[in-house]
């Protein structure tokens, strides 16, 4: 396994974030947000992608490029590990594992997200839902780190909004569940803060406040220390 690059930055530049199966890119509009400059990686097109885009394997890109970067962001397709997915009787790739050889082998820091069916595969994960940061809507997601970035457990509020049904309207006084053909894309894309992604991007994405939080993280890691010449 690489060890993790000390990296020097230079102060007044974007560090560099990719954003590995960034599908329509709710992680990459966070880690915007936050400060980076993102570029996004994923194998099949996608034309709503707001950032810099290459159209390629994931794994492949990072054990190439990836020391190129100064933090990493991952996101598996979570099929493999989704209910629905089971229920349905369809196969998918599991590429946790391979995904997080290829990050420790680039050297540099990384989290890696999915859904809670890829709990046992995640080591240490740090949870977070909506209402830690003002979304109204409760999509855990969880987030392995390594590469010498850590990520603290935020408190976790209880649920007392009710939520919707999976795939019908949301009553006044409700929270949305944004998942399958559910409607109301533009109560969604409101609540969510992707205004640019379709029902595919939405029932699929991060979002974007939460890799704000961790993009802030990220970057105190990053930031030169104090009476270092970048």
């Amino acid at each position: 396994m690489t060890q993790p690059t000390v990296i020097r930055r230079v102060r007044g530049l974007r560090p560099r974030l990719l954003d590995l199966y960034c599908c329509q890119g709710g992680a990459g509009k966070g880690y915007d947000d936050a400060g980076f400059d993102v570029t996004g990686v994923d194998i099949s097109p996608q034309p709503r992608y707001p950032y810099r885009f290459v159209q390629t394997d994931a794994i492949a890109y990072v054990l190439e490029h990836g020391a190129e970067f100064d933090f990493i962001h991952a996101s598996p397709p979570c099929q493999f590990d989704s209910d629905c997915q089971r229920i349905q009787g369809n196969t998918h790739p599991d590429l946790i594992g391979p995904t997080r050889a290829a990050l420790e082998a680039a050297g540099r820091p990384w989290v890696i997200e999915n859904v809670r069916g890829a709990l046992p595969k995640l080591r240490e994960p740090v949870l977070l839902c909506g209402p830690m940061f003002g979304v109204q809507t409760y999509r855990h997601r969880f987030f392995e780190t390594g590469g010498g970035f850590h990520l603290e457990q935020p408190s976790h509020p209880p649920h007392l909004v009710p939520q919707a049904k999976m795939g019908r309207p949301v009553p006044p006084g409700y929270y949305g569940q944004f998942v399958g053909n559910f409607s109301g894309v533009p109560l969604a894309r409101r609540v969510m803060g992707v205004p640019w992604m379709s029902r595919d991007g939405i029932r699929e994405c991060i979002p974007p406040a939460y890799t704000r939080h961790i993009g802030a993280d990220a970057l105190a890691l990053l930031a030169p220390a104090p009476g270092v010449a970048a």
